[in-house]
């Protein structure tokens, strides 16, 4: 599932406009099978999540552990977060993004949306230790359909940012980032199954209208 830099880099993106001085940290394949117009649906999943970001007791610990960590040291104040130590990704948007959709904000984590497009979403947060972007994209996955791929972007905040993201790097590949794909696939297969079933009874009146 985790994919080369290039992955994002080499395609088109509207975030290489205004986030060039950001490094890409991971890249990351989706499960999450859908049509080219379906993008809006994966965002409203991250847009609407609940409860724990990571689904497993793993990811649940190193969770508790980082707000703690933040807690203690003081990583996480609102002084050190959007709009106060740095300034928000839409004052550099151009004009026709800053006048098309923002896109939602996230509940079960502190991410500001940035822009939306109908392939593109970015969402940004903040703290002492750096500023980062999630970007998500719509891409075609080489067999006739689409899924969504995410990158996550960083600007550590001098030699502190720097330290951090080397010190978490391990806790993010061996129990955050497995956690939380398989959790955004899961959610998204039992949403295409409600989606479905919502469907059947608008497919089924359809029909029974139709004209003999």
């Amino acid at each position: 599932m985790r994919l080369p830099k290039s992955a994002h880099t080499s395609r088109p993106w509207r975030i290489h406009e205004i986030a060039g001085d950001f490094h890409v940290e991971d890249v990351w394949a989706l499960p999450t099978p859908g049509g080219a117009d379906d993008l809006a649906l994966l965002v409203e999943q991250f847009a609407n999540g609940a409860g724990d970001p990571v689904p497993s007791p793993v990811g649940r610990a190193l969770f508790a552990l980082r707000w703690k960590l933040g807690a203690l040291f003081g990583w996480d104040k609102p002084s050190d977060g959007i709009g106060a130590r740095v300034p928000t990704l839409r004052d550099r948007l151009p004009a026709d993004l800053r006048e098309g959709p923002r896109g939602p904000d996230t509940t079960s984590v502190p991410f500001t949306s940035v822009f939306l497009t109908h392939d593109e979403w970015a969402a940004e947060m903040a703290n002492r230790t750096m500023h980062g972007v999630m970007h998500i994209g719509w891409v075609p996955d080489g067999s006739g359909g689409h899924r969504g791929q995410m990158a996550v972007l960083v600007k550590p905040n001098g030699r502190l940012g720097a330290l951090y993201m080397l010190g978490i790097k391990p806790f993010r590949y061996l129990g955050v980032y497995p956690a939380l794909i398989r959790g955004i696939g899961r959610k998204w297969e039992r949403r295409a199954v409600e989606r479905e079933r919502e469907r059947g009874p608008e497919r089924r009146k359809g029909v029974s209208e139709e004209p003999a």
